[in-house]
């Protein structure tokens, strides 16, 4: 006679331990960034509101339009140019330098958050390794905030477009001077190429070093992220008199080395003086992209080791 036993069997256990680590890294790595998504709703929410805000000011603009094409007309044609896409460009510019915003404190937040809230218990019991989830948090500065920069800037600026043309074709005007003077086409290659380039590959080590900081703090993240970065620059300036730090750092928010253009043009406009080629040959891409790596692993190891705060 067997008597009922309430161990499961080997075979079950088995199963039950071998299935989380045969889900694909790459499955894993897009269900961490829904997640993030989901959690930090911060990364839409943000630029979203303000296209919109700068769309009521758009419409209310409207009312000078007419006079305004007409001012422009006796512009030469880089002047007109200039003139008509001002709005655009102004746009694109103001949800760029949200969303980099949203970026930073994102990453500030993104490691120590976990840490404080002591969700971190609860992520570390999934099979989700160390490694995904700093990538999974990596991947938002680096590539969600750029694709979504695009999409609401384009869209933004095509329902610009829209409303300009109804205007000019309501007060019987054409509308082929703004038309031709707006290749909006170009310009969303620019601006994808820009996005890319430049929020994503050449910031980079800035979002990196923001998740290592944001991983090791206990509390103050912006004045760790911050001070050390500022101490070096102070004892250069002291001990040599030079500012090679400070142009550096400077460099590398600016943006502007990597894309070679000249000053003051617009995002948009960086693809007609930039080649691919020369960009991925610039030495400061690739030891940006190396101290990525470099900040991203001590990340990753930092976490291993870190309970809540």
């Amino acid at each position: 006679m067997t008597t009922p036993s309430n161990t499961v069997p080997d075979s079950l256990l088995d199963a039950h331990t071998i299935a989380p680590a045969e889900i694909p890294p790459t499955r894993l790595l897009y269900w961490s960034i829904r997640r993030e998504l989901w959690e930090s709703r911060s990364i839409y929410l943000a630029p979203l509101p303000l296209a919109g805000l700068f769309l009521v000011g758009f419409l209310i603009s409207m009312f000078h339009l007419p006079k305004n094409m007409r001012a422009a007309a006796v512009l030469d044609p880089l002047q007109q140019r200039e003139f008509i896409a001002q709005p655009y460009n102004f746009v694109a510019l103001l949800i760029m330098g949200t969303t980099f915003l949203v970026a930073i404190f994102y990453c500030l937040d993104a490691l120590h958050g976990e840490r404080r809230d002591r969700s971190i218990l609860f992520w570390k019991s999934l099979p989700v390794s160390d490694l995904i989830t700093v990538l999974s948090k990596a991947s938002i500065p680096i590539v969600v905030l750029p694709l979504l920069t695009f999409t609401i800037t384009v869209v933004t600026q095509w329902i610009m477009l829209l409303i300009s043309t109804a205007v000019l074709l309501a007060h019987g005007m054409t509308v082929a001077p703004l038309w031709t003077n707006l290749p909006l086409f170009q310009m969303s290659l620019g601006l994808f190429f820009h996005l890319l380039a430049i929020h994503g590959l050449w910031y980079a080590p800035i979002f990196g070093w923001l998740l290592l900081v944001s991983a090791w703090a206990r509390r103050a993240v912006f004045l760790w992220a911050a001070l050390p970065l500022v101490a070096i620059g102070a004892v250069e300036k002291m001990a040599f008199n030079t500012s090679y730090v400070a142009a550096m750092l400077m460099n590398r928010v600016s943006g502007g080395a990597p894309a070679g253009t000249p000053p003051g043009t617009s995002p948009m406009d960086s693809m007609a003086h930039f080649s691919l080629g020369h960009f991925l040959a610039s030495p400061g891409l690739w030891i940006g992209l190396a101290l990525t790596a470099a900040f991203l692993a001590a990340a990753v190891r930092i976490r291993r080791y870190q309970g809540p705060i």
